[in-house]
C-alpha cells in the first residue's frame, strides 16, 4: 500500500474510532425515545398549555368577529406547531391579508 493511501486509511479509521467513543456521563442528553410510534413512559409531558391574549389576537388576525364556530379549536390548541397562526401563501391565496404591504 502506498504512503498517501495508508495515511488516508489510518486517518479515516482514527476518525471512526473517535466518533464511536462513548460520551461522558455529564454530556448525556435526554432522548425521548428511538421508536417514533411510541412515547416512553418516562418522557416529560406538558399537561397544560396557557395562551396569552396576544396569542389569540394573532391567531384570529384577519378574521372578522363574530368568529365562526370552526375557530373554537383554538381553545384546545396546545403549544405544538400549527400553520393556522402563521402567514401562509401570498396573494391571491392570502385570504386573511397577512402579506399586505404596510
Amino acid at each position: 500500500m502506498s504512503g498517501p493511501m495508508r495515511k488516508i486509511l489510518l486517518t479515516t479509521f482514527g476518525l471512526i474510532l473517535f466518533a464511536a467513543a462513548p460520551a461522558d456521563a455529564a454530556d448525556d442528553v435526554f432522548v425521548a425515545g428511538v421508536e417514533p410510534s411510541q412515547r416512553p413512559a418516562s418522557a416529560p409531558r406538558l399537561m397544560v398549555a396557557m395562551h396569552s391574549q396576544a396569542w389569540y389576537v394573532q391567531a384570529v388576525r384577519g378574521v372578522v368577529a363574530p368568529y365562526p364556530q370552526s375557530l373554537f379549536f383554538l381553545d384546545n390548541q396546545g403549544d405544538w406547531y400549527t400553520p393556522f397562526n402563521r402567514p401562509g401563501m401570498p396573494a391571491p391565496y392570502d385570504m386573511r391579508g397577512w402579506h399586505k404591504s404596510k
